[in-house]
């Protein structure tokens, strides 16, 4: 006989729920690339489920470089309401630059929202006290705004550091998944080649900082290579993936097995 959860013995409807048993829902860029295991857009990796919806017409550009973002607002909130009414009980995001966004999508559904990997800085602020510093380890510096920061509670001017990884060229592997201008036609990448480019920006970056106490990585396609940047930074690394084992416990919080 097959087990089952004992403390289900009758079930109900969820008001709006199309579906039961879910796990995350994630807002997917309107983007065709692929992505590593570990990386949000690529499913295979994660203990719990995840359900996708795509942002139409919202890409990497029009996100990340793009001027007008209050026009990409819509979509966005079109494919977090979905994701809601499918039975979701949490909403992520693909991209940490729809940090933009947090409140505004928070605002416009019943479950927790976790835009963007940024959230985890003021905790790592708080983890390592203030006469150290957070490293927050960007895709491109020079695209992160205040109000990414604001926008999930990072006080401006606070203990924390800014690199761009692919600033000045020096992640190519990730120009060929996400720069449109740059990428091939089949966007491509190879894994030894990122995960030596990235580590070696990481390194870099806290060799530069010596208080640096933590790191936070932004993008969502770093948290592949997070285990190969602790072993040569030897300290906390905060990613994608400690958000979402996160945001999965606090929307499905596990039950407990064990003896006295």
């Amino acid at each position: 006989m097959s087990a089952r959860d004992p403390a289900i013995k009758r079930i109900n409807a969820r008001k709006n729920h199309c579906c039961y048993g879910m796990g995350l829902g994630i807002i997917i860029l309107d983007d065709v690339y692929p992505g590593f295991p570990g990386d949000v857009r690529n499913a295979s990796a994660f203990p719990f489920p995840i359900q996708y919806e795509i942002a139409e017409g919202v890409d990497i550009k029009k996100l990340v470089r793009g001027e007008d973002k209050e026009a990409l607002l819509e979509p966005v909130l079109a494919a977090a309401r979905k994701l809601e009414r499918m039975g979701c009980r949490a909403i992520a995001a693909e991209c940490g630059y729809f940090a933009w966004f947090q409140t505004e999508i928070a605002n416009a559904v019943n479950v927790p929202v976790f835009s963007s990997s940024l959230l985890q800085v003021p905790m790592a602020q708080a983890l390592i006290g203030a006469n150290k510093v957070v490293g927050v380890l960007v895709a491109e510096s020079d695209e992160l705004y205040d109000r990414h920061l604001t926008s999930v509670r990072v006080q401006l001017g606070s203990n924390y550091v800014v690199e761009g990884a692919k600033d000045d060229g020096k992640c190519p592997q990730f120009d060929s998944l996400w720069t449109k201008d740059l990428r091939p036609d089949i966007p491509t990448a190879d894994y030894d080649k990122a995960e030596r480019d990235l580590v070696s920006v990481a390194k870099n970056f806290a060799a530069a900082h010596p208080s640096m106490g933590a790191m936070v990585l932004e993008c969502t396609g770093f948290q592949p290579f997070a285990r190969a940047i602790q072993r040569e930074i030897e300290m906390p690394v905060f990613s994608w993936s400690t958000l979402l084992d996160y945001a999965y416990s606090v929307a499905a919080h596990r039950d407990f097995y064990g003896h006295v």
